[in-house]
């Protein structure tokens, strides 16, 4: 009975191991939003990049030349605007829980 006495009124390392919880806590939530804060901001360098390959000038033109043995016709290339061509084109949309019929 000395020995479980003992371990009951011991509180040795109690509070060691509550500040631990606690410094442990703070720093996953840290953590989780600077994680969160990392992926916004890779998706906005990843639109960035990809709206600088969108606004590249595709279109070429090589004229033709003409003799008097014979001649090359020219060729030509027009390049379209794609649909996500601006910045700005991905945006965050809210999330539908299980019972949600927005489908």
């Amino acid at each position: 009975m000395t020995t479980f006495a003992a371990l009951i009124n011991d509180e040795s390392g109690f509070i060691v191991s509550a500040e631990l919880v606690l410094v442990s806590t703070i720093a996953v939530l840290a953590m989780i939003v600077g994680l969160s804060e990392v992926a916004i901001n890779v998706n906005h360098e990843l639109e960035d990049v990809g709206s600088a390959f969108g606004s590249i000038n595709q279109t070429f033109c090589v004229k033709g030349i003409k003799g008097c043995q014979g001649y090359s016709s020219g060729t030509e290339f027009r390049d379209n605007i794609d649909s996500c061509d601006s910045n700005s084109d991905i945006m965050g949309v809210s999330t539908q829980g299980e019972g949600s019929s927005n489908y």
